[in-house]
């Protein structure tokens, strides 16, 4: 599917999962509520200690996966149990974010995406919160790429980029 129609189950997701190499060489992966401005640069925010950071200090490089609208299905066709979806991966670099101004933005981002309808309350949470919360940016190193199944009305595969 194309970058466009990626980022836009990205955009949509509850929740993307980052990817990440711990500095021992393991893996871990958590879902994380990410947003952006402009599909390249993704953030995130978390405690000041932990995990996510220890980890990007050593190794920045993450992955990110998006999923929506998975539904499992019976195929319409041949009566196979499949699953119906729609789904992102991109790959980014993670930085902590130091800059308050851009601390504060990327907060407004993510309290924009999930909780539009309570932005009064966001000043006030900031200066509450904003010294006891990290903020990481996530710049994407490549365009996402996006991949689904899904049936038509006449219970035919949709492939190919096929958009109907």
């Amino acid at each position: 599917m194309p970058t466009e129609w990626a980022l836009e189950v990205m955009r949509k997701a509850p929740y993307i999962t980052v990817s990440f190499t711990r500095p021992d060489g393991t893996a871990y992966g958590v879902p994380l509520s990410l947003a952006s401005a402009d599909g390249e640069v993704w953030y995130f925010h978390c405690a000041l200690e932990g995990d996510k950071l220890d980890t990007i200090a050593v190794h920045p490089e993450v992955c990110l996966s998006a999923v929506t609208q998975c539904k499992p299905t019976v195929g319409p066709k041949d009566g196979s149990f499949t699953l119906q979806y729609r789904s992102a991966i991109a790959f980014g670099r993670a930085e902590l974010v130091t800059d308050e101004a851009e601390k504060i933005l990327a907060l407004r981002l993510i309290s924009e995406r999930f909780l539009p309808r309570h932005m009064d309350a966001f000043e006030d949470a900031i200066r509450r919160s904003l010294h006891r919360t990290a903020v990481v940016r996530i710049t994407l190193t490549a365009a996402p790429t996006g991949k689904r199944k899904q049936y038509d009305k006449n219970g035919e595969e949709m492939k190919y980029g096929r958009m109907e």
